[in-house]
């Protein structure tokens, strides 16, 4: 991946969320800028990371939300409309635990046919790292907070409230493991 792609992802997400759904847009900003500080880890990948990061979340724009779950609409927008690279498709189709949410949505098995997580689990957690450490605002927070915030909004018993609160554990490890990979780092 090169800053080619990085460029192109920019402009899809900026298209598809920045009028539609600002906030949505900023929280994409803010995880791609965490994406950028975190790719010191990755090497070769951190060229696959940050374009993830900020494609995350197109699949909530309103006119390709064909399912209603957007790590599987965005996926298939990626895969289908742009005939993006296939890391970079299942990162975004399973990014921070969506086969979780995908189970209570009874599109488990999609999701795993078309979009098989990525055996590199440090590139995985990096990304749930990105995502469950910045807020909707796109500002800096802790992962508790963050699962705190989802569940607020959305309430213990919606569809994505179930899935938060299952999720929350293997949120919370994922960002355990790639804090400790960060302090590891030479300064």
């Amino acid at each position: 991946m090169s800053d080619l792609i990085t460029e192109w992802a920019t402009q899809v997400a900026e298209a598809e969320l920045c009028s539609v759904l600002p906030r949505r847009w900023a929280h994409t900003q803010g995880v791609a800028k965490r994406a950028v500080e975190v790719s010191q880890i990755f090497g070769l990948d951190a060229g696959l990371l940050v374009p993830a990061a900020t494609l995350h979340d197109v699949g909530y724009a309103p006119h390709l939300a064909a399912t209603g779950f957007h790590p599987l609409d965005g996926a298939r927008f990626l895969r289908d409309e742009h005939r993006a690279d296939q890391r970079l498709v299942r990162l975004v189709a399973n990014h921070s635990f969506a086969l979780l949410e995908a189970e209570e949505r009874g599109l488990q098995e999609e999701l795993v046919t078309e979009f098989p997580l990525l055996d590199e689990p440090l590139l995985v957690d990096a990304l749930v790292y990105c995502d469950m450490t910045t807020t909707p605002d796109g500002d800096r927070t802790t992962a508790q907070d963050r699962v705190a915030e989802i569940r607020s909004r959305y309430g213990d018993d919606s569809v994505v409230g179930r899935f938060i609160r299952r999720a929350a554990p293997e949120i919370f490890a994922s960002v355990e493991r790639v804090e400790a990979a960060l302090a590891a780092q030479p300064r």
